[in-house]
């Protein structure tokens, strides 16, 4: 496009159309995800006779939401809260239906596309790859974060080594951080975030934790001996096809990218494709969100870290895995409605640190067995690993309690990091002392 004419008087005319062309092809005025989500909705609902669940069920189904709470459609029951992602084209039709069911419902996203630019334009003008000076308080892309851990690799040898247990479906390393002062025969401690793509206050936890380790060795006798005593796997994100799916094309995508050729559809939820009552209730034989997958560890990344937990079993001591959203500390059993041997030690561990966490900011975790304080599901990361012989074992689900969902907005990761960071302490603390 030639932007002067052949007269100065033309061409004088001409800029300003010329300058508005090119400030609408800067990356900063196209629309995120393709303008994807624009007028799409984000409606709670809880129903208050199963009746009323059965219909809702059934206009979900037929609508094809995308459900944010719970997990799985066949979760939804009397009294379940029920956040639900309807595109634009049938939201009309839902919010007809629940108004003529007299359903009460409540709109928490009025237009999604809106509600993530916002949130994405808060940070655009800062410069989020300088890795000497690395916002914590910034949502970061998988390169961006896989960078942040080959450059504290170089600069902290002293505390930190990093490392590959594998590869994606993708293609992509699975990358650990191995945190903690150099010794022979130390107790481990496994921390992973990012198992569900969408969640993404996840690994911006997971980063929290190694800049506070790092930060604070020197001056907080608690995280020095954490890290004198005990070694931190650090998995800032398991899902790498998937996070990096959800920065690229859809940003509520949940499951891994593999393909399947028998539902032409991909993806496997990783957190229900552990060799623990693999495919029972709370997971799906078909290609949804909670899909099992073809068979238990079908998933390389599934298969990598339950190998190398394999391997180390005799060491780790802890797994803890971070997910969102709903603001609770849960532990052992998903599967089954049953009472885990060492109950008091990992009850009395749950009840200090979710009374940790609310010292900060006062927000509320419940905590308890999985099945009985969220729901039942079978296949999850943190049954296997207690089935694994690995005694404290816990999932944590953060910030917030649906206003913001997955979108919890930047101003929210340091709260949300600092309150946790207290819970993680305090989790650590308890192994440290004598506890069967």
């Amino acid at each position: 496009m030639k932007c002067l004419g052949k007269r100065r008087g033309q061409a004088a005319a001409f800029l300003p159309l010329c300058w508005l062309f090119l400030k609408i092809l800067q990356p900063g005025h196209s629309h995120l995800y393709n303008n994807r989500y624009a007028g799409d909705k984000v409606v709670r609902f809880i129903p208050k006779t199963e009746e009323e669940a059965y219909a809702l069920k059934k206009i979900s189904h037929q609508l094809k939401v995308d459900l944010w709470q719970p997990s799985s459609i066949s979760y939804v029951s009397e009294g379940t809260v029920t956040d639900v992602h309807i595109p634009q084209n049938g939201s009309r039709a839902l919010l007809a239906f629940l108004q003529e069911a007299n359903i009460q419902y409540k709109v928490l996203i009025d237009d999604l596309q809106k509600t993530l630019e916002k949130g994405r334009s808060s940070h655009t003008q800062r410069n989020r790859r300088s890795l000497s000076g690395y916002n914590y308080e910034v949502y970061h892309s998988l390169e961006e974060i896989q960078n942040w851990m080959h450059h504290l690799n170089k600069t902290h040898s002293g505390l930190i080594h990093m490392f590959s247990i594998g590869r994606s479906y993708e293609g992509r390393s699975l990358f650990i951080l191995k945190l903690g002062r150099r010794s022979r025969l130390k107790r481990a401690v496994w921390i992973d975030c990012g198992i569900h793509a969408r969640e993404w206050i996840g690994p911006a936890f997971c980063q929290w934790f190694v800049k506070e380790a790092l930060l604070t060795y020197n001056s907080d006798p608690a995280m020095r001996k954490m890290l004198n005593h005990l070694y931190f796997y650090i998995m800032p994100v398991f899902n790498v096809d998937g996070y990096h799916f959800s920065w690229t094309n859809d940003r509520f995508w949940r499951k891994t990218r593999s393909r399947n050729s028998k539902f032409r559809c991909r993806g496997v939820d990783a957190n229900r494709n552990w060799k623990v009552k693999w495919c029972d209730e709370g997971a799906s034989m078909y290609c949804d969100d909670t899909y099992c997958g073809p068979f238990p560890e079908s998933e390389p990344e599934v298969k990598a870290v339950a190998n190398f937990l394999r391997k180390h079993r005799k060491h780790i001591r802890a797994y803890l895995s971070f997910h969102a959203y709903a603001q609770m500390l849960l532990y052992p059993y998903s599967y089954k409605y049953a009472t885990i041997p060492n109950f008091s030690c990992v009850e009395s561990a749950a009840y200090k640190a979710v009374n940790a966490l609310q010292s900060v900011y006062g927000v509320r975790y419940r905590y308890g067995p999985a099945s009985t304080t969220l729901y039942v599901s079978s296949g999850s990361s943190m049954d296997w690993a207690y089935k694994n012989g690995i005694p404290y074992a816990f999932a944590f689900e953060l910030r917030d309690t649906g206003y913001f969902g997955f979108l919890l907005p930047e101003m929210l990761i340091k709260p949300t990091c600092t309150e946790t960071m207290l819970a993680v302490k305090n989790i650590t603390m308890h192994l440290l002392k004598k506890c069967p």
